[in-house]
C-alpha cells in the first residue's frame, strides 16, 4: 500500500459549498480589493486588478461553478504553473490536512459545468470538502 501523502487543504465557501485548494497554489487572501471591470466579458469574469503592479484577472467563483454569485467576498490569489489570477470567494474557513489517498473522485451525478471543475471530494468528519481543479478553471 502506497504511503499517504498529506496536502494542506485552503478551505471557503463558494455559496454553500465547501471547497478546498492546494495552500500551495495560494499567494495571498485580499479582503478589499478594487475590480476594474471587463466590458463584454463572460458574467463570472469580474475583471481586472492591480496588485503591486501586476494585472491579475478575477473570477467570481460563485458565477464560474454556475451557482450565485458571491457575497461578502475575498479575493485568494492563486497561482498554478506560470498563471496567477484572483478568485472571488467567500467566508474563508480552516487549513484542513488532508490524506491525498482519501480523496475520492467526483460523484458521477455531478455533471455540466459544476462537475467538470471538481477533481475529487475529502471527507472529514463533519464536513465534505469539494477539491478544484484549477488547471480546468483557467481553462478560458
Amino acid at each position: 500500500m502506497p504511503a499517504p501523502s498529506l496536502l494542506e487543504l485552503a478551505t471557503f465557501y463558494v455559496g454553500e459549498t465547501l471547497c478546498g485548494i492546494d495552500i500551495l497554489n495560494i499567494q495571498e487572501i485580499n479582503n478589499h480589493t478594487e475590480i476594474t471591470p471587463v466590458h463584454g466579458s463572460d458574467a463570472w469574469l469580474k475583471g481586472l486588478m492591480n496588485l503591486r503592479g501586476r494585472i491579475l484577472t478575477v473570477m467570481d467563483m460563485g458565477l464560474r461553478l454556475g451557482l450565485l454569485p458571491v457575497k461578502d467576498s475575498r479575493t485568494l490569489v492563486v497561482g498554478y504553473e506560470d498563471e496567477h489570477l484572483g478568485l472571488l470567494v467567500g467566508k474563508i474557513e480552516d487549513v484542513v490536512m488532508a490524506d491525498s489517498l482519501k480523496i475520492e473522485p467526483p460523484p458521477p451525478n455531478l455533471n455540466g459545468a459544476q462537475g467538470r471543475f471538481f477533481k475529487g471530494v475529502f471527507k472529514t468528519d463533519k464536513k465534505l470538502i469539494a477539491l478544484l481543479d484549477l488547471k480546468t478553471i483557467l481553462e478560458t
